[in-house]
């Protein structure tokens, strides 16, 4: 074998030891784990925000079977997480008792768990007050928050994990 051939096939190796196994092989039969730890060897806080900013229950309910999901995989692993859903614009009516279609679901949720909170965009409820020309009242299980847009920035800011469904 020629020096040149010696090289070429030495780097052909490498680049397959670095490219790690064809696509569709088996590697291993242990599940990787799916849980960051911090240095010391802590199980690292989970927090997500889910943004609603839709009047289609489809959409609604997508974001509560998100939110639900996320919530049994952690507890399945006893690991703490927290799950904000963020409405604003005509995602609010999620969270309006007048016209809410997922209220029900929503009080049973709150019922079974602390993990999800529910908030309001307060500029969104007063900008509806005033074109609708009445107060709009929320489910129970809502909180306000001034501004649902800066609410979501300011989470995603503090490291909390971003989905809209």
């Amino acid at each position: 074998m020629t020096r040149l051939g010696f090289l070429v096939a030495t780097a052909c190796v490498a680049a397959l030891a670095l490219a790690g196994p064809p696509a569709g092989a088996q590697v291993s039969n242990k599940q990787i784990a799916s849980t960051p730890t911090t240095q010391a060897g802590a199980k690292k806080a989970h927090r997500l925000v889910l943004q609603v900013n839709s009047s289609d229950p489809a959409m609604m309910n997508l974001a509560l079977n998100n939110a639900s999901n996320v919530e049994q995989y952690y507890k399945d692993l006893d690991e703490k997480v927290e799950i904000e859903i963020v409405t604003f614009g005509p995602g609010l009516h999620m969270l309006r008792e007048d016209t809410s279609p997922v209220k029900d679901r929503i009080k049973a949720m709150a019922e079974k768990s602390s993990a999800i909170a529910f908030r309001a965009c307060g500029n969104t409820q007063a900008n509806m007050a005033k074109t609708e020309d009445k107060q709009i009242e929320l489910i129970p299980e809502a909180s306000v928050v001034k501004s649902g847009v800066v609410r979501v920035m300011e989470l995603q800011e503090q490291g909390w994990t971003y989905v809209r469904p």
